[in-house]
């Protein structure tokens, strides 16, 4: 690998952290400005509104600067976010501050590896930085949950620390520097010396080229298949992400911080799911995972009725050395294999839709579009969660609707890929 690469790589690793500590120390901070349930998936979609409005620009606005530039802005932008929040700003504003540094960042990230690497590098590169992301996202959400911690609530009472009054405040504060640092690696990655013409003077044409490229997407009768249930699965995953620490709160009686163990368990199953795929699924057979999707959603149903309840209480509880209750035990086998479903299932789908997405038009717009579609599945899937809060379901129901929803929609998938496949010979497709 050339000269920088690995520089992206830490690069990509540490913010990537950091944005998942973040969403925990900024659930905490609601919890203790005491706001309701429903404001929860509220951070996530003002986090996500930035990449669902911006998605026709910020892939120029990546072209318009050095991407290293455009990376250290994001960063700043992210660390800005945080500041506010440390004075107080309410998470929500300041959560979509940082929102809007991540939907900037994104095309930066993938777009500077085609300007560092020759072609044949690519498919390494982005396993590498996968790889950093995944891993960064288990670090980060349990970095989060230890920086709000009961220890760390202890450390903040004795340590008399200027703008810390609560292990929230701690939480940002430690987030905002691993932003800092992120932006400071940005700073040291080489100039690749690729410079475009500016194309955010035309935003009109932007705006056009996008809509082309959205139908063109769509019509396609494979790549309509793969961008069904990527976003089906990207919105129901980052919904699963709040309903996992709601579920161990109400259903394994689990602190805030705990939860947050138990969510990095499940990005260890992701981890597993997609290097499986990657050593078993080639790409021409990429549509076989299609019935994994369904097995996720049962997988999410049966999630809604595991709960500290299913055991009795007393003597048998602990496993020896473990020292910890037989259902937070077992439930981490439980999320380890709904990861590892997502992860087996998405990878390939990604493949085909990146493959299809190139071949049609090219990677740099099929990824915007994906990310348009992902993204809007997000704020729609959270602002029905928000909707489920307000009206009081209990979070098992929210959860068994919610994997209801993903294994009837991947069930409606398969029929309609089967139904294409009757039409047009999508191995051939895949295989173009």
């Amino acid at each position: 690998m050339k000269k920088g690469f690995y520089t992206i790589i830490a690069a990509q690793f540490v913010s990537s952290l950091a944005d998942n500590a973040l969403l925990i120390a900024a659930i905490e901070r609601l919890t203790i400005i005491r706001s309701p349930a429903w404001i929860t998936p509220l951070l996530q979609i003002f986090f996500t509104i930035s990449y669902v409005l911006l998605a026709p620009f910020v892939g120029a606005f990546a072209d318009a600067l050095q991407k290293r530039h455009v990376m250290f802005i994001a960063n700043a932008l992210k660390a800005a976010g945080c500041l506010l929040m440390i004075f107080s700003v309410h998470p929500m504003i300041a959560y979509g501050i940082v929102g809007f540094g991540a939907a900037a960042y994104s095309p930066a990230k993938y777009g500077i590896l085609t300007e560092l690497l020759p072609a044949e590098r690519l498919v390494a590169a982005n396993a590498w930085l996968e790889s950093a992301t995944v891993l960064s996202t288990i670090v980060g959400t349990m970095l989060g949950g230890a920086l709000i911690s009961t220890y760390a609530a202890r450390f903040v009472a004795h340590a008399h620390l200027p703008l810390i009054s609560s292990n929230a405040d701690l939480a940002t504060f430690v987030v905002m520097l691993t932003y800092a640092s992120a932006a400071v690696l940005n700073i040291g990655i080489p100039d690749t010396g690729a410079r475009y013409p500016n194309r955010l003077a035309e935003p009109n044409k932007l705006v056009g080229e996008f809509v082309h490229c959205f139908n063109v997407l769509w019509a396609d009768r494979l790549a309509q298949i793969a961008l069904w249930v990527t976003t089906l699965m990207w919105g129901s995953a980052v919904t699963l992400q709040l309903l996992v620490l709601k579920w161990a709160d109400v259903n394994l009686g689990l602190s805030l911080s705990k939860g947050a163990v138990i969510q990095g368990v499940a990005g260890l199953g992701i981890a597993l799911g997609a290097a499986a795929a990657a050593a078993w699924i080639p790409l021409r057979g990429s549509l076989r995972v299609l019935p994994v999707g369904i097995i996720a959603g049962v997988v999410a149903i049966a999630m809604a009725f595991y709960s500290k309840g299913l055991f009795p209480p007393g003597a048998g509880l602990r496993f020896g050395p473990l020292f910890a209750p037989a259902y937070i035990i077992l439930a981490y086998p439980l999320m380890i294999l709904l990861g590892a479903l997502s992860g087996f299932f998405i990878v390939p789908m990604n493949a085909i839709l990146q493959h299809r997405g190139a071949t049609l038009l090219s990677a740099g717009h099929s990824i915007a579009v994906q990310n348009f579609n992902q993204n809007l599945a997000v704020l729609l899937m959270l602002g029905a969660y928000a909707l489920l809060l307000t009206a009081k379901m209990p979070a098992p129901w929210i959860i068994a609707l919610f994997g209801t929803f993903i294994t009837v929609m991947m069930w409606l998938a398969k029929r309609h890929s089967a139904a294409n496949a009757r039409k047009v010979d999508l191995g051939a497709l895949i295989g173009e």
